[in-house]
Parts: structure tokens; sequence; C-alpha cells
């Protein structure tokens, strides 16, 4: 058979050919591969064919194109380069299925399959649904606001995006703040919601994350025994009296960045004007100017101040023993560093993910430092008032932790720890 009575054949073939694709919804899996189907009836060759994979509904659709028996991807929507393929084994018989891989956020949605020969060309629409379960939310305490306490509840890893629901102990809903929303590179939801609670008998309050549409649930509990002033006036002055040489941290001079400058008694730390010529030990921070305190600790409760005067940089907390001194490390827990940040002068930040502004009317001089290890928890106070500023709750430690004290690029003014009286 010559090549134009072959191409005549298929002409005649085509106007008795459909393009089919599935009834229901594709569902995929966030960060796995899935496969959106496509074939034509009856199952002839689509090797000569053009077969083009879109988006609906988008300015610029493209997905995926093949042609002149090969893809020509040059106008690809830039989020699925590297991402998209055809089975080439399969085009022979009739099967112009799209495979996606590491699938994102973004991909959710209605996609056509359109396939063309001449003047012939039929397509078949697929909606393609994402599902992605969060992480479990981690409630922390933020301070004292309107004369409540105000917790923060977060979670993320979502798609769609959910809800966000408040309880008390009785599981009665409470009435909640706007719903902050952030999406991360994989275009999946973090959601964060505060709330202003009341003391109450059993002072018990539930976070529930709720995702409907993918039939999804987490929850988390937490309980607020006292308010988180009483723990700072009362338990700590004692805790302090019974066991004080638990808590008087020095700074560790093999951890201290090559810029920064300790003093003798290693209370104070300052940046220099000049790169010290120091061993490259393995526990030296090298790529930011951070020191450690010399004294780690995994149980129990502990306390210290630091006068940040003021600088108009530093971040102060504590880290993971195991934590990169060599280079970048993530600033927040899950890179394991739990810290509150000035920056600018005036702009205080928890160092969560993504960093929770803080409005601090008031500008701390000095701050206090309290870990329960037992508890997973880290707090922050402002010593001037005995005002909370933040507390991480919630977490699982693992490892040893070390005081933290990071200096910033402006302001040689030095971070000085404090003594801490019985009657502070």
């Amino acid at each position: 058979m010559s090549w134009s009575e072959c191409l005549c054949l298929i002409l005649l073939l085509l106007q008795q050919t459909t393009v089919l694709g599935p009834a229901d919804p594709v569902v995929a899996v966030a960060g796995e591969d899935v496969v959106l189907p496509c074939y034509l009836k009856p199952n002839i060759s689509a090797v000569d064919l053009s077969i083009e994979w879109l988006r609906v509904y988008t300015e610029d659709p493209l997905v995926h194109l093949y042609r002149d028996h090969e893809d020509r991807n040059e106008k690809q929507i830039p989020s699925y380069r590297g991402r998209t393929s055809l089975f080439p084994e399969e085009l022979r018989k009739g099967n112009t299925s799209l495979k996606v891989k590491n699938v994102q956020g973004s991909d959710n949605g209605e996609y056509k399959c359109f396939i063309q020969a001449g003047d012939w060309y039929d397509d078949s629409s697929i909606n393609v649904h994402i599902k992605a379960v969060g992480t479990h939310p981690v409630i922390s305490i933020e301070g004292y606001e309107e004369g409540g306490i105000s917790l923060v509840c977060e979670s993320k890893g979502w798609f769609p995006q959910p809800e966000v629901l408040w309880m008390d102990s009785e599981g009665h809903s409470l009435p909640a703040g706007h719903t902050e929303t952030h999406t991360d590179s994989m275009g999946l939801f973090t959601v964060r919601q505060r709330v202003i609670v009341q003391e109450r008998e059993t002072n018990r309050f539930t976070c529930r994350i709720l995702q409907q549409q993918i039939n999804e649930m987490k929850e988390t509990i937490t309980n607020i025994p006292v308010p988180a002033i009483i723990i700072l006036a009362v338990l700590i002055p004692r805790y302090m009296k019974q066991q004080r040489e638990k808590v008087d941290v020095t700074l560790d001079p093999d951890t201290a960045n090559p810029w920064l400058i300790l003093s003798e008694d290693r209370k104070q730390v300052r940046c220099g004007v000049i790169q010290q010529r120091l061993p490259d030990k393995p526990e030296r921070f090298t790529y930011r100017k951070s020191v450690l305190g010399k004294e780690g600790f995994s149980s129990e409760r502990h306390y210290w101040e630091v006068q940040v005067g003021d600088k108009t940089e530093w971040d102060l907390g504590v880290v993971r023993e195991s934590i990169n001194r060599k280079g970048y490390f993530a600033l927040n827990p899950s890179g394991g560093l739990w810290a509150i940040s000035l920056s600018s002068g005036n702009e205080y930040e928890a160092l969560t993910d993504p960093p929770m502004s803080l409005p601090l009317s008031v500008k701390p001089q000095k701050v206090g430092v309290f870990v329960d290890y037992e508890e997973g928890q880290v707090s922050f106070y402002r010593m001037e008032d005995k005002s909370l500023i933040y507390t991480f709750t919630g977490y699982k430690f693992t490892e040893k932790l070390y005081p933290y004290f990071w200096l910033g690029f402006q302001n040689s003014a030095p971070l000085i720890i404090s003594p801490v009286s019985d009657t502070d």
C-alpha cells in the first residue's frame, strides 16, 4: 500500500474515531505520580497524529505537545517542565494518556486531551482532584490579649484548603479570628488561626483541621492548667531557688563564629570588626554569627535571661545538638531551632514555618527564656513586666538542647547573659 493510500485509510478511520477519557475525576496524591487516561476508539495508531494536553480556562494552556513524531514543549507551562510524558510504546495502540510526575497542588483542575489530524479533531475533558493530608496541628501560646490567653493553631501541607475549628473541653465551637493561609512551593496550604480563650475549670482546648472534600481530619488537644503569667511569677522563681546550679548559662568559645568576641567571664558576646583566626573545630559556627551556651540539657526545666538592650538584630532561643554549624539550616523547629527574632530594629518574629509576626508595643530590654524539656515547650518573656512574648509548645525533644545566640549584621552592642535573682 502506498503512503497516500495509507493516509486515506487513516483519515477514513478517523472519521469514525472518538477520543475517550475517564467518566470520573482522577484523584492524585500530592508528591506522587499520576496518569491521566486518554485513548482512541477504535484503537488505531496515534503515532502520526498531533496530541495536545491542555489546561482548561488558563491563558497559557499547554501542558504537553506531541507533533510530527516528537515532543514539542517549548511553550509548555513552566510548572510542568520535566514532569510530563506520553507512553511512546502505547501510541500505536491508540493510548494517548499523559503521565505527570511529582503532582503538586497547582495541578488541580480540568484538562483537555486534544487530538488532530488534518481537518479531523476530537477531544476529551478530564478533571484532576489533588489530595494532600497535612500535619497534625501545632498549638502555641502567643500571650495575653483582650483579657484572655491568645492561642495559635497551625497546620501545613494540605490540599484543598481545610477549615480550622476551635473547641472547648465540652466540644462547643469557639469564636476565632480570620484564618491565615499560605501556599508552599508545591501549592499546598498552610493554615493558621488565633483564638482568645478565658480561664475555665479544665482549660482544655482542641484545634481541629477538617477537609471535608477528601474526608480527612486531624486535631490536637492542649491543656493550660494555669495561666502562663502564674508560671512565670510563681513557678520559675521557686524552681530557681531549688535548682540554681542547673541554669547558670555561660557561652562556649569553641562554638563561637570567628567574627564574635566573648568576654572573659563568657557572659557577653559582641561582633568584632575583623575575623579572628580560630581553629576550625567541628562544633564552631562558620556560616552564621552564632554562639551556643556551654551547658546543654536533655531533661527538666531551665531558665535564663538575656539583656538585649538597644540591639537592632538578634535571635534568641535553643537549638538541638546536631544543628548544622558549617552551612545553612532552616530557621524554624524543623531545622532544629526554637527562637524569637528581632530585625530592622522593630520587627519581632517567632521563627515558626513560616515566621509569625509578634506585635510588641514595648521593646524588651531583657528577655527571659524558659525551657520545659519533658513538656516540649520553649517560652519567651519580656522581663520589664514579666509578660509572655511567645511559646513553642507540643514538640517532642529527642536531642540535647543548647542556648542559642545570633548577633545579626548591624549594631556592635553585646548580648549579655544576666544573673537571675530569686526575687526577679
